[in-house]
């Protein structure tokens, strides 16, 4: 399950960049962009962090999944389509393999929300 590993990045990835703030925060949510092409199921992902970060600095934070879908261009047709997942990667118009894939790969933290402490 490499959902875990990829959930185990992100925190160290979010722990980095709360160490740069100047003041202390607390974060609220997580969002990330995940493509279908990823290779990432985000059920998976998820329950993940929802696991890894109990008794964290990220417990009680919300992680937001937003999907992109798989397209790719074809350039013998000129146009954009979306092959079938696991069934037909190739130009439905052409047949022409699919060689340039313009969205549907992306896993990537988009932005952090967080609230900031106040001292008393």
């Amino acid at each position: 399950m490499h959902e875990t590993d990829m959930t185990k990045a992100l925190i160290l990835t979010v722990k980095g960049w709360l160490a740069q703030q100047p003041e202390q925060a607390t974060v609220e949510r997580v969002h990330l962009t995940v493509g279908d092409f990823a290779g990432v199921e985000p059920a998976s992902l998820q329950f993940a962090f929802q696991v890894q970060t109990q008794g964290t600095f990220l417990d009680g934070a919300e992680l937001v999944i937003k999907k992109t879908p798989l397209i790719a261009f074809c350039h013998p047709c000129q146009q954009e389509y979306r092959p079938d997942i696991g069934r037909q990667y190739s130009c439905a118009c052409c047949q022409s393999p699919m060689d340039d894939i313009r969205s549907g790969r992306e896993l990537k933290i988009e932005r952090v929300e967080f609230s900031q402490s106040v001292a008393a």
